[in-house]
């Protein structure tokens, strides 16, 4: 090992020590006349790195002598360079007289052994405290390739413990982790991610780097990006955050190339019928998510190196949340508005009391259409239907009654309206397209209000009749109808119908 040259101050004149056997560790000193060319410079590398580690080093000579002595050594212990160098062993001012023999034999064991031997000793400190650290020493082959002495790094023992359990707890989190890890670089692209995450991404973990989280999730990208980059900005926030992303269909392309509009003609599946051809969206997710800036600790300041996002699938339970929270609404809802229906004396005043209750948090519009009746001796093929009700075309109002004359709706044969009344049932409508001239197109085609996206129609039963049909609408803001939506529409319909058939029925 060639021997530093350390610019420092110089300290006290020592006695010169002889030069040891030969291929001896030359000892690092400071008082050491200086030399010049390529040597020099060499030294001053040397010495330069050593004080530049992040761990402790001292070197002893094959007679236990130290020749070298870093700056985290002497952070650690408290003892100089100038006053380390040159000290034979440790016993008296870097370990306990007791430990000293026992600790100098294990270092100097490293000559014989191949590789790295590990050891914790107990230190001394130049204040007189005990300090536990852990070293890795290893021998140090001279000019003819014999050990020439030892080399020691070491560091507390603590503060291995605290970097050896952040390494255990990264790699459990990105293994073993029942929660979902994704890590992001600052490009919001990701760099790792564990299995759990991959599973929620539907993805692998290899063929997720790299990919912007764009390719993995269609809604509510914007917001989880919004929240990386928040972190990234700012830092991470002080609570976890809920947010509800869609997963992106590997055949969604596929289905944005089709075109058309639904069909009425719908499949029987109890009382709930549905047009043939609308498909349920990808189910959205609810991921409660906690974020963490990622900075180098290798520089002075910190540098953003990515975000980790933890996040878990709370879906179930915020489902079962907002299902609870529905019901209890729409309970009241309901009560709300027999209380009020029964100050009414007129019967169909009543029944639009009823809707105007029931449209708070469920749909936009309303209309109730009256079963025509069938001019004598002969029926007509089909049951024809005559507006009585609607909310305004407009915003968002009351359903105040419709003076019709008597004449029906004009509509089409597979009209959902015209299908439930049929069935005694339900029927679900939504348009596949939400563009508007195709919506405008859809809605106007079955005599809604434009701007509907979603209808519900429910058919008003009394006293084993039907009485008509009423119609639940939706603009393209809202989701579509649900079984627990249809339930509910039966409820309010039962409720309709029974002050429908206090009032005179059209003629």
């Amino acid at each position: 090992m060639t021997a530093p040259q350390r610019s420092e101050p110089a300290r006290p004149a020592r006695p010169a020590r002889s030069a040891g056997p030969a291929g001896s560790v030359p000892a690092q000193s400071a008082a050491s006349a200086p030399s010049d060319g390529p040597d020099r410079d060499d030294s001053d590398l040397l010495a330069a790195l050593l004080d530049g580690m992040d761990a402790a080093l001292c070197a002893f000579d094959a007679d236990g002598t130290v020749t070298h002595w870093n700056r985290e050594a002497e952070r650690i212990l408290g003892w100089t360079a100038a006053e380390a160098v040159g000290r034979k062993g440790l016993a008296g001012w870097a370990a306990r007289a007791a430990d000293a023999h026992e600790v100098e034999k294990r270092l100097m064991e490293a000559m014989d052994a191949p590789g790295r031997q590990v050891h914790e000793f107990a230190l001394l400190t130049k204040d007189g405290g005990r300090v536990l650290v852990r070293t890795q020493a290893s021998a140090v082959p001279g000019a003819d390739g014999r050990p020439a002495g030892v080399y020691c790094a070491f560091s507390e023992v603590h503060a291995q413990l605290d970097l050896e359990r952040s390494i255990a707890l990264s790699e459990a989190l990105l293994e073993d982790a029942s929660w979902n890890v994704v890590l992001v670089d600052a490009d919001l692209r990701v760099a790792v991610v564990n299995g759990s995450a991959a599973g929620a991404l539907r993805t692998g973990r290899t063929a997720a780097l790299g990919r912007p989280l764009g390719e993995f999730l269609d809604q509510g990208v914007e917001e989880v990006e919004n929240a990386l980059q928040h972190v990234l900005a700012e830092g991470a926030p002080q609570a976890p955050t809920e947010l509800w992303v869609t997963l992106r269909d590997e055949d969604e392309d596929d289905d944005e190339d089709e075109a058309g509009l639904l069909d009425d003609e719908g499949r029987a599946d109890g009382g709930d019928r549905r047009e043939r051809g609308e498909r349920d969206a990808s189910p959205r997710r609810c991921w409660r998510s906690g974020f963490l800036r990622l900075a180098s600790p290798l520089t002075e300041e910190p540098v953003p190196l990515g975000v980790a996002w933890i996040f878990q699938d709370v879906t179930e339970l915020k489902t079962h949340e907002q299902e609870s929270a529905r019901l209890r609404f729409r309970g009241n809802q309901l009560h709300r508005a027999a209380r009020a229906a029964a100050e009414c004396e007129d019967p169909m005043e009543a029944a639009a009391i009823q809707l105007d209750f029931a449209l708070a948090g469920f749909a936009d519009h309303a209309l109730i259409d009256l079963v025509l009746d069938p001019p004598t001796p002969a029926p007509p093929p089909r049951i024809r239907l005559v507006r009585a009700a609607a909310t305004p075309c407009g915003t968002p109002g009351p359903c105040p009654p419709i003076a019709s004359g008597g004449i029906p709706v004009a509509y089409l044969d597979s009209h959902p309206a015209l299908q439930a009344a049929e069935r005694c049932g339900s029927v679900r409508a939504s348009a596949t397209r939400t563009d508007e001239p195709a919506a405008t197109q859809w809605a106007a085609a079955r005599k809604w209000p434009e701007g509907t996206a979603h209808g519900l129609c429910t058919v008003l039963r009394s006293r084993g009749r039907t009485l008509g049909v009423v119609t639940f609408l939706r603009t393209s803001s809202r989701r579509a109808f649900d079984r627990t939506d249809a339930t509910y529409a039966e409820d309010v319909a039962a409720r309709v119908a029974a002050s429908l058939d206090l009032t005179h029925r059209p003629h």
